[in-house]
């Protein structure tokens, strides 16, 4: 899925191998792009794949949801339609081949030097409905000649950007999981899968390590935690569904890491729509409230309170609620861990 909202990505059928091009004035676009981002850290050069060997795998053929992705060699073009790919192509080194991107990329998300690159990388949209989800047409996307595009929101088409030469990229935990309870491996298979699609695998193997002992610290120190149950949350902005998440969500993997119960977790959805009733039933110790705003989320926080009755939840009147970046929880990216670690954060200094 490539909105950042809560809601399951669709379904969509096999696609064409991606085509190579060789127009001039896309080769000109390129470099001008590039050059005008600049490299981030530890990036290769937007033609070179000076990390990743001689792509001997290539041409390359991955599952992607329900489709299967081709590529005849590492993709050079990138135009990302969500921002929770941003740490993990960052991570692998290829940032710098972005060329264009779409929907909400808050600056509270990067460091200094990542949120500059960030915010010179060209926009095509940044049109968020009230659910979350990114308004773009596709043609505006397919006139970025992309080679991959990272994310499919509504009105994007794998088959359109096949045609046009790119494949889509949809992340792993929006697939149908067939029941299956998300864990830090989801994170790990992710960057793998983009390791493999850039021929660069020893920068997601490296990458994925330092993960691995970041999250391992976190769970060896959240093993004093008192807190039990927890519900995260995600309200629409302006009044309309609330959204809550399941056992194939990561924030089941955060809350698991924690050693506190996801007390949705009994329901194999990523995300679905909950009323106030079992909220309210189920009366967590604490609460996590997703938002993607440009503030701190607390008016978020705050216009879900007043709905519902949810003022007499018991983490309301303990104070004991965290508004949190959307990406901070999902999908699966390096910012999960970053949100794992300022939950567990915040979960000392509310028990201190």
């Amino acid at each position: 899925m490539s909105r950042t909202s809560p809601t399951p990505a669709a379904r969509r059928p096999e696609v064409a191998p991606l085509r190579r091009r060789t127009l001039m004035a896309g080769l000109v676009g390129a470099v001008g792009l590039t050059a005008a981002c600049g490299p981030s850290s530890g990036s290769a050069g937007a033609g070179g794949f000076d990390g990743g060997g001689s792509a001997e795998g290539f041409p390359l053929q991955l599952p992607n949801c329900e489709a299967t992705l081709t590529f005849d060699a590492p993709p050079e073009r990138i135009v990302l339609l969500e921002s929770a790919p941003v740490t993990t192509l960052d991570g692998i080194g290829v940032l710098d081949r972005v060329v264009s991107r779409a929907g909400a990329f808050p600056p509270g998300y990067y460091d200094g030097d990542l949120a500059a690159h960030i915010e010179e990388i060209p926009t095509l949209s940044d049109e968020i409905d009230a659910s979350g989800h990114l308004q773009i047409s596709q043609e505006m996307v397919i006139a970025q000649e992309p080679d991959i595009v990272f994310g499919l929101p509504d009105g994007v088409t794998r088959e359109a950007m096949a045609d046009a030469g790119a494949q889509a990229v949809v992340q792993n935990i929006y697939c149908a999981t067939g029941g299956h309870r998300s864990s830090f491996e989801t994170l790990y298979e992710q960057i793998d899968v983009y390791g493999r699609i850039f021929d660069h695998g020893e920068q997601a193997a490296t990458l994925t390590s330092a993960l691995q002992e970041r999250v391992a610290a976190v769970t060896e120190a959240a093993s004093d935690l008192s807190v039990a149950t927890a519900a995260v949350l995600y309200p629409s902005v302006g009044g309309g569904p609330l959204y809550t998440y399941g056992a194939a969500s990561m924030v089941t993997a955060q809350l698991d890491a924690l050693g506190i119960e996801n007390v949705f977790a009994d329901t194999e959805e990523r995300v679905f729509e909950i009323s106030a009733e079992p909220l309210l039933a189920a009366d967590p110790d604490v609460l996590i409230v997703l938002h993607q705003t440009d503030g701190d989320g607390s008016d978020v926080a705050e216009e879900m309170i007043s709905q519902d009755q949810l003022a007499s939840l018991r983490a309301v009147q303990d104070q004991a609620l965290l508004p949190l970046l959307f990406n901070f929880a999902e999908p699966a990216s390096p910012l999960v861990v970053d949100g794992l670690e300022r939950i567990h954060e915040w979960l000392v200094e509310l028990e201190g």
